[in-house]
């Protein structure tokens, strides 16, 4: 008995250890959507003490590097976190403003893989790494294929290990203006979970249940408490006319869409759920407009995140 009690103690602080290593660092190298092309769509992130990233869309890159190191995110310089930070880029459609970074820097980049839809690599392939609008980095496409980059394509209702880290990936396929498509990403380390969205329409507007599927697939984590936070994207105000969304959501329709996940998870768990607010478009007043909003309609009490360029939080 003597020993079973002196071990509690050790017991409990390994249980404590573990539960404070779960979740993800989040690194915003871009946030905006739009033209603003020193600050677009590109999240790295990893578990919580590791220094092993993915690179969630890669709009905007080395200039969001600069701004981190700048902001003392990372201990090393500008181009070992490209270099050796970054292990792999998950692109959730071949739209610019979400994947020029990666294709600029990719001359001074080092051996990774590229993840994404077939249908995301293919465009890759035949628009961008083509030598015609870039020299061909990759291991397919083009003759003279480089090799320096590797194509890996996900397909659904799989789980996949993402190369030199610990996590692992699964997708859904999102309507981002039909017949247009995005992807989800729902990254996994170990039995915690992080859920990113690439941009994506409505189902209501896009005449399609994508999301609901993803919502239905996810609300067991929610009430298991298992998601660290959603990664989900609000384009406009609410202003913006349903048939000019060109495949985005306002804050209406973001709301919309959580209530939904509310339906499956019930609305007590969605309660500081951490929802990070991502390409927000600029021009104007929007970006104020569409943080009050958000305020206004959030009736499910998230904890509503903005991110900042270069400024590391954490996802638990």
């Amino acid at each position: 008995m003597r020993i079973l009690i002196s071990s509690l103690p050790a017991f409990i602080l390994s249980i404590s250890f573990c539960i404070a290593q779960g979740g993800f660092r989040v690194v915003p190298l871009g946030v905006k959507g739009g033209g603003e092309d020193g600050n677009l769509s590109a999240y790295m992130v990893a578990p919580v003490k590791s220094n092993a990233f993915v690179c969630l869309d890669a709009g905007t890159v080395t200039n969001g590097i600069a701004k981190a190191v700048a902001n003392k995110v990372f201990p090393v310089p500008a181009d070992v976190v490209l270099r050796q930070y970054i292990k792999a880029y998950l692109i959730s459609h071949p739209h610019l403003d979400h994947l020029s970074g990666m294709v600029i820097n990719s001359v001074e980049d080092t051996a990774k893989n590229i993840y994404g839809t077939e249908y995301c690599i293919e465009t890759l392939k035949k628009h961008y790494f083509n030598w015609q609008s870039w020299p061909n980095l990759a291991n397919e496409g083009a003759s003279p294929a480089l090799k320096k980059y590797s194509y890996k394509m996900l397909g659904e209702d799989q789980e996949v290990n993402v190369e030199q880290t610990e996590m692992v990936v699964k997708i859904f396929r999102l309507s981002h203006s039909s017949p247009y498509e995005s992807t989800a990403f729902l990254i996994r380390k170990g039995e915690s979970y992080v859920l990113y969205f690439g941009d994506t329409g409505p189902d209501e507007v896009e005449k399609s249940d994508k999301m609901a599927t993803v919502w239905k697939a996810i609300a067991p984590l929610v009430k298991a408490k298992q998601l660290a936070g959603i990664f989900l994207e609000v384009s406009y105000p609410n202003n913006q006319q349903d048939r000019q969304l060109y495949g985005h959501l306002t804050p209406k329709w973001f709301m919309k869409e959580l209530n939904v996940l509310a339906e499956n998870a019930g609305a007590e768990s969605l309660r500081g759920l951490n929802v990070v607010v991502t390409h927000m478009k600029s021009g104007g007043d929007n970006v104020q407009k569409i943080k009050a909003e958000l305020a206004a309609e959030n009736t499910l009490r998230l904890n509503l995140i903005f991110p900042e360029q270069g400024k590391a939080f954490e996802l638990k």
